[in-house]
């Protein structure tokens, strides 16, 4: 190995004089209380989301993506804990066994294929943005009717159950909507539970936006709500649509099969 240059030795002792000069100004910055004291900036919290879903030759294709961990994705893949059972064709089917391609019953439209399935774990005691979306709703049987459901069902956060709202009930015209179901809670018969263990939750698109029945209780096919490209930037929004690979763009997922609203109870119907 050659020795090194006059010049080399010389570089190098201007970075070690100037690494030196800088390790002194930082001490006495501290010593002055001239600090920067700013607290570092927080990442967002983010989560793995499995995605089902076709190619173009109509094969199966499993995936996983890490996006947010915030309300807006969330929803997209938490309606139904595992073991759900969900109308079909051919009878109830468990959520975690249905696939892209196989068809499931809607009110609006008969039976349609299901396009995507969405799902992820809620994991107990994990930092979340919101501690609502750690829990399960179990609704009990006939906790709307007779048959309604027929057995026991656990909804996750992101769920929506037809019904009409109790504050709407007056109002001759307006007929059932889709409703957050932690806007159902009563503490008896429908109620929140925070599960021990980690707890797989799915959601399903489907070619339109529909109803769909788990035990006789009917909720709704997942949908983002109308004008998500007003509400989103542009990068958010291109990270959120690649979730989906059967769309293009937000138009994509056509429009709602009924009205839907707000989480927040004292609110109107929420379009959007």
């Amino acid at each position: 190995m050659s020795a090194p240059t006059l010049a080399h030795l010389r570089g190098q002792t201007a970075k070690l004089a100037e690494l030196t000069e800088r390790r002194a100004a930082t001490s006495e910055a501290r010593k002055s209380g001239r600090a920067d004291t700013r607290p570092a900036r927080k990442m967002p919290l983010m989560r793995k989301y499995e995605v089902l879903s076709q190619d173009d030759d109509g094969n199966l294709r499993s995936s996983f993506h890490m996006a947010p961990a915030n309300p807006f994705f969330e929803a997209a893949f938490s309606a139904f804990a595992r073991g759900t059972a969900l109308d079909t064709p051919q009878g109830p089917r468990a959520i975690e066994d249905l696939c892209p391609g196989d068809l499931i019953d809607t009110t609006e439209m008969g039976p349609q294929p299901v396009q995507w399935v969405g799902s992820m774990q809620i994991i107990p005691n994990a930092p979340i943005a919101d501690p609502a979306l750690g829990r399960l709703t179990r609704i009990m049987a006939n906790s709307f009717g007779v048959h309604r459901p027929m057995s026991d069902v656990v909804a996750g956060p992101g769920a929506r159950i037809l019904q009409r709202p109790a504050h709407l009930r007056d109002l001759a015209s307006t007929g059932p909507v889709f409703t957050p179901i932690r806007n159902a809670v009563d503490g008896m018969s429908v109620f929140e539970v925070t599960p021990p263990a980690p707890v797989t939750v799915y959601h399903l698109c489907l070619p339109r936006h529909a109803t769909i029945k788990a035990a006789g209780l009917e909720f709704e096919s997942y949908h983002p709500g109308m004008g998500i490209e007003r509400i989103m930037g542009h990068n958010m929004l291109t990270l959120f649509l690649s979730l989906f690979p059967h769309i293009d763009e937000s138009a994509d997922f056509g429009p709602l099969a009924r009205p839907r609203m707000s989480s927040k109870p004292d609110q109107a119907r929420d379009v959007a």
